[in-house]
């Protein structure tokens, strides 16, 4: 299988998940948080919403370039889906158990992201 199916099957189940999240944050999870905590949960599936669609967008490229795929695309595409595995899945757990020293692991997400945006900067000079 190659990174553009990947990338695309990953994108999808990580907006499906996201929208799940966000329904599941206003529904089930309204009475049981605090305020707080419901906004870290919701902060966590917008930004999963947001690079999903990102990662959409690198697979979508990786269409219209030739093989080898460039290594800018798919370390944009991984670093995407790193980031949305640290910085919202540790939002997620913060919010739903407390745990603090979570927190410290946002951070690192945060960072796949502006790492997974600068290389998509980067393949934007390799296009024709």
């Amino acid at each position: 299988m190659d990174v553009t199916r990947i990338f695309l099957a990953i994108a999808g189940i990580l907006g499906a998940i996201s929208v799940m999240a966000g329904a599941f944050a206003s529904h089930a999870l309204k009475e049981q948080l605090s305020e707080k905590a419901l906004a870290i949960f919701e902060t966590g599936a917008r930004y999963q919403m947001y690079h999903a669609l990102a990662l959409l967008l690198v697979a979508l490229l990786l269409t219209r370039t030739d093989s080898p795929a460039p290594l800018a695309l798919v370390t944009s595409g991984f670093a995407f889906v790193a980031g949305v595995a640290l910085f919202s899945g540790s939002l997620y757990a913060l919010s739903l158990t407390g745990i603090k020293w979570l927190g410290a692991i946002t951070p690192v997400g945060g960072a796949a992201f502006i790492l997974g945006w600068s290389c998509l900067v980067a393949a934007a000079w390799s296009f024709k």
